[in-house]
């Protein structure tokens, strides 16, 4: 078995992420002009992520519309799941990560919905599930006419990475 196999094999999150039921899918190709993670120094910026399983989006609409609260929050951690799953991509394995610093969620909606940080408590609820006191984080929820691909949700990251020479 390979360095990376074995590393996997013992990574603590990984085991946290499978204890709920969870497994990170392959990370998703770009489908614009954007890189899905840019690491500079020890911060790790994820671009916006959005709810598509198996490449489809899972969650599409209005949220306090087609959208119900609490598919939102589904969205929202789903769109979680994606981010981890890029996050992964680009680090090798999620026990590099230190801590989330700021999450920023878009939630498409009518004017009059504002319930977009119930929406986004999904995605925050979650990281803490998984990373504990590291996955607390500064937030912003917004609420947006539309996104890609008629979306409900999306998640973007920023993210502290341990230091290259702290043991992991």
């Amino acid at each position: 078995m390979n360095r990376d196999a074995d590393a996997d094999a013992h990574d603590p999150i990984e085991d946290r992420l499978a204890r709920l039921g969870t497994r990170l899918p392959d990370a998703a190709k770009p489908v614009g002009s954007y890189l899905p993670v840019v690491i500079s120094g020890n911060i790790a910026f994820v671009s916006g992520q959005i709810p598509t399983e198996s490449g489809q989006v899972k969650f599409k609409g209005k949220v306090g519309r087609e959208v119900s609260i609490e598919s939102g929050q589904q969205a929202a951690k789903l769109c979680t799941i994606n981010a981890l799953a890029q996050l992964k991509s680009a680090l090798g394995t999620l026990e590099k990560i230190e801590r989330f610093v700021k999450i920023t969620g878009f939630v498409n909606c009518d004017p009059s919905f504002t319930d977009q940080a119930k929406v986004m408590n999904g995605a925050s609820d979650f990281l803490v599930q998984i990373f504990g006191e590291n996955g607390r984080h500064a937030r912003s929820s917004v609420g947006v006419s539309s996104l890609p691909l008629d979306s409900s949700v999306e998640v973007e990251f920023i993210v502290k990475i341990r230091d290259k020479t702290a043991a992991l």
